[in-house]
Formats: structure tokens, sequence, C-alpha cells
């Protein structure tokens, strides 16, 4: 018996070379690959950032009702009320009192003299004078934030509270012409955060 010994044809050692190359390139890329899971890692984060705005807000005790509703006024009569008014926000803030929509007629506001006392609550016997003057110059003065009256400055815990003493006194010698006269004004108190 005759024993064949085949040598390759020159298509297979053109099909073997070929084939060499894929194999190469896929060694290459595992090789790389467990180069890169074998790097040294680290991370930090830093999630969940939120957002919020503080408030200010203010309230007072007056139940949607005007403090004086005095009729049939004559010279010399005064009165006098509490009001309070409460921070409920939560940023520092400073609260300005001005007066809005004054109107009179037969100049009654210039002899109708206001005295607003700042307080620690309606219950405290003293504190700051604001504001003591005529109704005129109160509503001429005092006409917004920027040129408001008053020192409070809540710190931003809500439920902070100021007392306002207000009181009205008609001057004893009030011209005659004053006589059926009208006077009216809205008081605002207006905080700002700082």
């Amino acid at each position: 018996m005759t024993t064949t010994t085949r040598t390759p044809g020159q298509r297979s050692k053109k099909i073997a070379a070929w084939s060499i190359v894929p194999i190469s390139l896929l060694a290459s890329g595992l090789i790389v690959s467990q180069a890169s899971r074998a790097a040294f890692s680290a991370t930090t984060d830093n999630p969940g950032n939120n957002w919020a705005a503080g408030t200010v807000a203010l309230e007072d005790n007056d139940s949607g009702k005007a403090l004086f509703d005095v009729r049939d006024l004559a010279p010399g009569q005064q009165g006098e009320k509490c009001i309070t008014v409460t921070s409920r926000g939560s940023l520092a803030s400073a609260v300005k009192l001005y007066a809005t929509d004054a109107k009179a007629t037969k100049d009654l506001d210039k002899h109708l003299n206001l005295k607003v006392t700042e307080v620690a609550s309606c219950d405290a016997p003293t504190g700051a004078v604001i504001f003591d003057g005529s109704m005129d110059r109160l509503g001429a003065s005092a006409t917004g934030y920027t040129t408001g009256i008053g020192s409070w400055k809540p710190a931003g815990t809500p439920g902070e509270a100021r007392g306002y003493h207000v009181q009205y006194t008609f001057a004893a010698d009030a011209p005659n012409s004053t006589q059926g006269g009208t006077a009216s004004l809205g008081l605002v108190w207006e905080a700002q955060n700082q």
C-alpha cells in the first residue's frame, strides 16, 4: 500500500493566512478588554439637589374690617385701638407702615392728629412712637414702602408679631369750617426681605 502525503495547496495556504487576521484581532481585543477592566477607578457624587424659595408673608387680626369708623366726631374727641401684625414668612424682612387712598373734605385731615406706637404686643403699655402728626402729613409723607415708617425686622421665624397702637385726636381748636368734613385713609404694613 502506498501512502500519499498531501501537501496543502496554494488555495488552502491563502485561506489559512487570511483566517489568522480575524483570530489575531479577536485575541488583541480580549487582551485590551482585560487591561481595561484591570484599571483603577473612583467616583464621587452629590445627588438630590433641590431648591425652594423662602417666603415673606404678613397678616393682621382686623378680620378685614377698618380699625376706625367714627361718626359725629366733635372737637377734642379722641380714641385708640391696637392691631396685631404677624409675620408668617420664612425669610428675614423689614416691615414698614404707610398710608393709601388718603382723602378729606373741609380740611378735616389737617385737624385730625394720628399717633402710631409700635409695641411688642397689644398688651404692652409702651413702645416706640413711629408717627405723631396730622393725618394729612401721614397721607402725604408715608406713601409706599420706601417712605414707610417703623423699625420692626422679623427674623424669618413664622409667628413673630408686633402691635401697633393707633390713637386719633380731633383738635379741640378745630375751626367751625370742619363741620361735616370727612377724612379717610388706609393703613398698609408691607414686609420686604433683607
